[in-house]
């Protein structure tokens, strides 16, 4: 007579049970940033009302699916990729510092280049073309057509 030893995990569907706990933690946060505001008085709503109410709804929707990771067979966590997120970041950093000093055509183009760089997939040639073209259009939308006071050249 064999044994089979049968493993079983206490979080079936890693994703789904991480993915809960997130959820619950960022209800959590958004209730602690409601407690200075006012709740309800009566049958008036306070400024403090909805955002207390939609975080207990986040927590209650996380709780859900933190249990249905536990219990429900489902996907293991792979592996996270950085370079998307980390170099799309970079690209908002970088429009933001360098947009006064050296003018929105010349940062819009670095900026969409340094975003192209976010996928494996990049063409250079097409990203460089379309950096050119998304540069010029965005000049010409937001500083001639919509009249903002966005620097044209590099304050040298």
């Amino acid at each position: 007579m064999t044994t089979d030893i049968v493993t079983k995990r206490i979080i079936r569907s890693p994703k789904d049970a991480y993915g809960g706990l997130a959820l619950m933690l960022l209800a959590a946060v958004a209730w602690w940033g409601s407690l200075d505001l006012a709740g309800s008085q009566g049958t008036q709503f306070g400024p403090g009302t909805a955002p207390r109410l939609f975080a207990g709804l986040l927590f209650a929707t996380g709780f859900a699916v933190m249990i249905m990771g536990l219990c429900k067979d489902g996907e293991k966590i792979e592996r996270y990729g950085i370079r998307g997120p980390l170099l799309i970041g970079a690209s908002v950093v970088l429009f933001a510092a360098a947009v006064g000093s050296f003018g929105l055509p010349v940062t819009a183009f670095f900026t969409i280049l340094v975003a192209s760089a976010a996928s494996h997939e990049t063409r250079w040639i097409e990203a460089i073309v379309w950096a050119a073209f998304l540069s010029i259009g965005c000049t010409l939308l937001f500083v001639f057509a919509l009249g903002l006071s966005l620097p044209l050249w590099p304050d040298f």
